[in-house]
Formats: structure tokens, sequence, C-alpha cells
């Protein structure tokens, strides 16, 4: 798994948010962005670090910055994830990973000592120029704004 480090081009991307709209990394050149990967939608650590995000959107957003959740959920679960916590950002539906491959933060991972393959929980903090600017590896899912404002 390589991982984007800090001072690196982000690849362009595309792809699908839970609506079908296609999104690209081009759409936010001159912005500064922040993409959340989350293992699975509905989750309780991913539902509080999408809601800890929702509710600190607007303080974000006076930052400059704009958000963009990814997992490899489909649009379909990603839809009900975003309407049942009114989520005011997309959500990428990466189902084919290429989002998430062009970050690496698909790998082996390990849960109540099984393994297996599956994305790793991490935040990508993208300059107004697709540079990594930070990225965030150890996620606190209920306090996650503040990481990424301090």
């Amino acid at each position: 798994m390589k991982t984007l480090k800090q001072g690196e081009s982000v690849p362009d991307f595309t792809s699908k948010d839970e609506q079908g709209n296609t999104i690209s990394l081009s759409d936010y050149k001159g912005k500064k962005l922040i993409v959340f990967f989350y293992p699975k939608a509905s989750t309780p650590g991913c539902t509080n670090e999408a809601c800890n995000l929702r509710d600190n959107y607007e303080t974000l957003q006076a930052e400059g910055y704009e958000l963009l959740g990814v997992s490899a959920d489909s649009e379909k679960r990603q839809t009900n994830f975003k309407a049942k916590y009114k989520f005011p950002f997309p959500l990428l539906a990466d189902e084919d990973k290429t989002v998430i491959n062009a970050f690496g933060v698909w790998g082996p991972k390990k849960f109540m000592g099984r393994e297996y393959d599956g994305i790793h929980r991490k935040t990508f903090l993208i300059d107004e120029n697709g540079i990594v600017d930070r990225v965030i590896d150890k996620v606190k899912t209920k306090d996650h704004a503040a990481q990424i404002l301090e």
C-alpha cells in the first residue's frame, strides 16, 4: 500500500457521487479540499466521523475547505447514509476503487484477529494546487474536525 504523502501531487481522479454525478479532482482546483476515506457507510465509527464533519462544516468552510467523503459503498448505500444524517458534502461511491487506489488507502487490515483487505481510515488535506498538505493517519472519529483545524 503506497499512500500519498505530504508534498505529493494528488493524481487527477474522476468518480461518481451518491447521486451519480461525476466528480473530479479538477473540480476543486483553486480550493482547499478535505478528502476523508472511511471503511463503510452507516457503521458506528464512520457515522461518528462524518457527523462530526457535518456538525463543523461551516467552520471548515470558513477556513476555505471543501469536503469529499469516499468509500467503496454503492451509490444507493451512500445515498441512504447521506440522507439519514443530512450531510452537506458529496460522498463518492468508489466501487471500482479508482480514488481509493489513487490515494493508496486500500490494503491489509486486522480486525478481531481476522486479516483482510480494506479501506484504511485516513484523511488528506489538499491545497489549492492539488498537493497533499497533510495526512491524518490516526483519525479521531468523534473529534475529527478539531484534528483538521489544529
